[in-house]
């Protein structure tokens, strides 16, 4: 058997950031995605380094037994190679990435993983999450201090514990050695993907775009169109056995470079059909308009006067006819760009209006769980959301962390996902209660008052256990 990959990538810098702190690379031996982080001049720069200490792995040279060896150490490399960046640019201390890599010898793949980019693994129909998030949320859940569901709405849910970063500590990444099978589909992706697009879509997606090249470009605008507020990078694997391949049908072997690591790394978003890439893009072209417009207002106002003494006229240089009063040709630019402004800020205000009313999400109306459309914000005395139904059930019977995370809002994909939300919380809080109450002491005498535990917070190591142990009843 005879095994080899087939590959596309994408990443696109979203619909909010201004520059693509994602990369990713995919070859015949290697996939990579890796997400920067550490603000607008660090992000960019560690997720290029880790993929350009990885990308020399992209070949035939080593074999099943060192492939794991060679992708540890070349991960080590590049956090010395971020170290020294940041000691010769002070500016970029702080800066760290994710990464995600499958490195392919013979018929197995090798697996490190730092980070909350994600590896999912398609197989005869079923899609699975391979990597851990090596975040603080994911680790309430491993702890079982919260359940899944309460981790996908946590507030802290994109606290990253371990990533590939400039500080002079080694955090080993995960490592493993897994098969590659024939028919098998991977995809690798950062955090602007897998944090906006459900796992059954991803995996519907997956399952029915056959193509790797159409796939990934369906993930990444399926990402979009949710409003990722993040960059988005997607790499899709296809293990192929090339002996059951007609002849010249073989996949290609030429690498491909995406995001910040790549030389279009400053393209725009790809995302022009939706109403929040719209929006979005008209904001901006707001935004840089009035930056024009009070750059031009500035240089009116400080225009340096002739040396004659003739206010108000600015003489340029080489061309005596061009002599002409300043303040009077100037005098329509303030009015004109004001217009241009307050119609572009008018256009980008009723396109994203008109996207948060597609947008659903669960909270509290009138003392119940209500389901709203819109968004839980305001603009002036403009309220974007307005609630649509009312379950009927009460709040004051949920208990106080259901309470919470409703107040907090639950952002749902669709009417019916937001029903569906409503009704799981409601029902999973009415199961606690019971389990609750079916536990309680038979008789007042053999209960013992426990204080109330967050399920939530961590424990503090420096907090002795409190003693539960019923003291004798007096004789």
């Amino acid at each position: 058997m005879n095994i080899a990959l087939k590959y596309a990538a994408l990443s696109d810098v979203g619909l909010v950031r201004s520059n693509n702190q994602d990369s990713g690379y995919a070859g015949p031996h290697l996939v990579v995605v890796a997400d920067g982080m550490g603000g607008h001049a660090g992000g960019d720069v560690a997720s290029s380094l880790a993929v350009a200490a990885l990308a020399p792995l992209d070949g035939e040279s080593h074999g099943p037994d060192e492939a794991l060896g060679l992708l540890e150490s070349s991960i080590d490399n590049a956090r010395l190679d971020l170290v020294e960046r940041s000691e010769q640019t002070p500016e970029l201390a702080g800066m760290g990435t994710t990464v995600t890599a499958l490195l392919r010898s013979g018929n197995t793949l090798a697996m490190a993983h730092l980070g909350d980019s994600r590896a999912y693994l398609l197989r005869d129909g079923v899609l699975n999450q391979v990597t851990t998030d090596h975040t603080f949320v994911q680790h309430l859940v491993d702890t079982g201090r919260i359940t899944p569901e309460e981790a996908e709405y946590h507030p802290q849910r994109n606290v990253v514990m371990r990533v590939l970063g400039d500080f002079d500590v080694d955090l080993t990444p995960d490592m493993s050695v897994r098969e590659a099978r024939p028919g098998d589909r991977w995809m690798l992706c950062s955090d602007g993907l897998s944090g906006f697009v459900s796992l059954e879509t991803l995996e519907q997606t997956l399952i029915s775009v056959e193509d790797t090249d159409e796939c990934a470009e369906r993930l990444l605008h399926l990402a979009l169109r949710a409003g990722s507020t993040d960059n988005v990078t997607v790499v899709v694997v296809d293990v192929v056995d090339l002996d059951t391949l007609p002849d010249g049908a073989g996949p290609s072997t030429a690498p491909v470079v995406v995001g910040s690591a790549a030389i279009d790394r400053d393209r725009p978003t790809s995302a022009q059909d939706g109403p929040a890439a719209r929006a979005a893009s008209l904001v901006a072209t707001a935004s840089a308009a009035q930056q024009q417009a009070a750059a031009d207002e500035e240089s009116t106002d400080t225009s340096p006067a002739p040396a004659d003494g003739t206010e108000g006229t600015v003489v340029v240089a080489g061309d005596d006819s061009d002599v002409r009063p300043a303040k009077r040709t100037r005098r329509w630019i303030a009015p004109v760009v004001t217009v241009v402004v307050l119609a572009v800020i008018g256009a980008g205000a009723l396109y994203g209006y008109r996207w948060t009313q597609d947008q659903y999400y669960v909270g509290v109306s009138d003392g119940q769980v209500a389901v709203f459309r819109g968004v839980p914000t305001s603009a002036g005395p403009l309220t974007l959301s307005t609630p649509v139904e009312l379950t009927g059930d009460k709040v004051d019977d949920l208990p106080p962390y259901v309470v919470d995370r409703l107040q907090e809002t639950i952002s749902a994909t669709s009417l019916d996902d937001a029903r569906e939300r409503a009704t799981r919380l409601v029902a999973d809080a009415q199961t606690d209660t019971e389990t609750e109450t079916t536990e309680q002491p038979a008789s007042p005498a053999d209960a013992e008052t426990v204080p109330p535990v967050d399920p939530v917070a961590p424990a503090d190591p420096a907090v002795p256990p409190a003693d539960t142990t019923v003291p004798p009843a007096a004789p």
